[in-house]
């Protein structure tokens, strides 16, 4: 029996597919935690794959490399250094598992598998892995060590095997997405395992983007009193060595540093970053190019462009047409020039007046409407795409989430893209963040100090500029009441009646709800973008395009709380 154990925590940026480069990277850190007298590392879920790997793991090919290229790894603790606690995809018995993985003495000693399988949001694992038996601890070193798997410590019976089977230390693998307010509900789980089951406990978390999902990392220890011990930081990559020590009441791990976490616009900036960041550097393009409208949203796009990957691997096109305002122009190129990108202006008016020539007699007898209006937009599509397809930098669209909701976007048009940095990200919280960028800058930000974009930007009503002195509140509610009602039809579900009786007007609430139903038809045909809500479009809100149910408000309706 020992009564000290020395833990590395490696709270690291997997990518997916690529078992190679992260064990190569998982090698560096056993080199590093070997030096600090380590007698194990714990990866993050799935480390040796990636996390999520989807459907990759249903190939056998796919799950052999994974396999032989643990059992190598799994040869080289045969040196006398760290074991390891590996998160991988393992086959056992014709099935496969979510496992983690116990590598020491030159081989795999023995594996535990994940429980609960989470089937909703974004989670799809009751596809791809078997859920595994009730787990007990691994005798890791003299130390029995209970590994539940992320949402196996969601609910509290895997830990309660564990401690009923004589588990002395919780050591917790995580691929936890990042949600805004999802930091604090962490770390209240892992209090109220601590609290049932006497141990303490460990939460480790990945860190990095993927397609759409982004992990913050901000891995934790509790000890058995419940008191936070450590607190490592979010949205970095960072290897931190603990000490344990047995005392007559349990195990305990020394204090070490508790990293202040971003917060609110911060966070969830950070999370913009996170996602365009990995899904450019891990994509191999170059960089991106957007277009620069003068507007708000093209503006912060731009502003997260830069932080995420430098002024040098961003590029800003300002199109024109014969309804784009002397201050778009003044405050597109104020703000290419206050972020330091590359920026040029290409006028679209002769691909206006080659499209009208072109349809003038399809068009015979009609006047202009929305058709023209879309017609600018998908030239400037065209012109950002052939930029792209020149010099390789990736189309960055630059609509927000309430804008996707209502559908007010073009197909081909400004939806043109291989990423959308704001898809999740409400206008109001468009105003937020960029207020918030422009009087901070975040800690690993490329971009300037200071501001970042103009204030006319952020104060002036936002329009589309597709025809005369329009402005988006002659074709939409006011924002403010347009996200109150989105996130209640969207995030929360709600009836609505209880919107209504929240304080909005019937016609508001329907015409919302139909605007929103309506444009499943381009929300599938969008690019992906960084989730940070609760329900982002995508996987976590699968609606058919198809679909003849209509919302409808009858003053007699009661609300469903009543």
């Amino acid at each position: 029996m020992t009564d000290t154990l020395t833990i590395t925590l490696a709270q690291l940026n997997p990518r997916v597919g690529d078992i190679a480069g992260n064990l190569d990277k998982l090698r560096r850190v056993r080199a590093q935690a070997a030096g600090d007298g380590a007698d194990v590392i714990l990866t993050p879920e799935l480390y040796v794959c990636g996390y999520p790997p989807e459907d990759l793991v249903l190939k056998p090919m796919f799950v052999a490399e994974c396999r032989t290229a643990i059992e190598e790894l799994a040869r080289e603790t045969g040196d006398g250094g760290p074991a390891v606690l590996l998160g991988a995809p393992w086959l056992d018995g014709g099935k496969l598992y979510n496992a983690m993985l116990l590598l020491d003495g030159g081989r795999v000693v023995t594996a535990r598998y994940k429980v609960d399988l989470p089937n909703y949001g974004v989670f799809d694992e009751k596809r791809v892995f078997a859920a595994g038996p009730p787990p007990g601890p691994i005798d890791v070193r003299g130390v029995r060590i209970g590994v539940p798997i992320c949402e196996d410590i969601w609910t509290p019976e895997v830990v309660e095997c564990v401690a009923e089977t004589g588990g002395e230390i919780l050591l917790v693998p995580n691929g936890s997405p990042f949600e805004l307010g999802k930091s604090d509900v962490r770390v209240q789980l892992g209090v109220a395992r601590v609290v049932e089951s006497g141990l303490p406990l460990v939460y480790l978390n990945q860190i990095g983007g993927q397609d759409e999902l982004v992990f913050d990392g901000a891995s934790f220890v509790l000890n058995a009193d419940r008191d936070l011990v450590l607190q490592m930081p979010a949205w970095q990559e960072a290897v931190v060595t603990t000490r344990w020590t047995r005392g007559a009441d349990g195990w305990s791990c020394a204090v070490g540093d508790r990293v202040r976490q971003p917060e609110g616009p911060e966070s969830l900036y950070c999370a913009l970053m996170t996602g365009l960041r990995d899904y450019v550097g891990k994509n191999g393009f170059p960089g991106v190019i957007l277009g620069m409208s003068g507007g708000i949203d093209s503006a912060l796009s731009a502003a997260v462009a830069v932080d995420a990957l430098g002024a040098d691997k961003v590029r800003c096109v300002m199109m024109p047409s014969p309804y784009t305002s002397d201050h778009s122009l003044q405050d597109a190129a104020a703000a290419a020039q206050m972020l330091g990108v590359d920026y040029r202006t290409i006028n679209i008016g002769p691909a206006m007046q080659a499209f009208d020539g072109m349809l003038a007699d399809a068009f015979a007898g009609t006047s202009p409407d929305i058709t023209e209006e879309n017609i600018q937009a998908r030239s400037r599509g065209i012109t950002l795409m052939a930029l792209s397809n020149k010099f390789g930098h990736m189309v960055l669209s630059t609509g927000n989430k309430s804008e996707m909701s209502v559908g007010y976007a073009t197909l081909y048009g400004d939806m043109c893209g291989g990423y959308s940095v704001l898809k999740d990200v409400y206008k109001m919280s468009v105003f937020e963040l960029s207020r918030w960028r422009n009087a901070h800058r975040p800690a690993t930000g490329l971009g300037p100090d200071g501001p970042v974009m103009p204030e006319r930007i952020i104060t002036k009503p936002p329009s589309a500029e597709l025809r005369p002195d329009q402005k988006d509140e002659d074709s939409l509610p006011p924002y403010p009441v347009l996200d109150a009602i989105l996130t209640e039809l969207i995030e929360n579900e709600t009836p609505i009646a209880d919107i209504v009786g929240q304080g909005h007007e019937p016609e508001t609430v329907l015409r919302v709800w139909k605007l929103l139903d309506r444009a499943e038809y381009k929300r599938r045909q969008a690019p992906p973008g960084v989730k940070v809500t609760g329900k982002s479009f995508g996987k976590d809100r699968r609606y058919p395009i198809t679909n003849a149910f209509v919302g409808v408000y009858r003053p007699s309706m009661k609300s469903a709380a009543e």
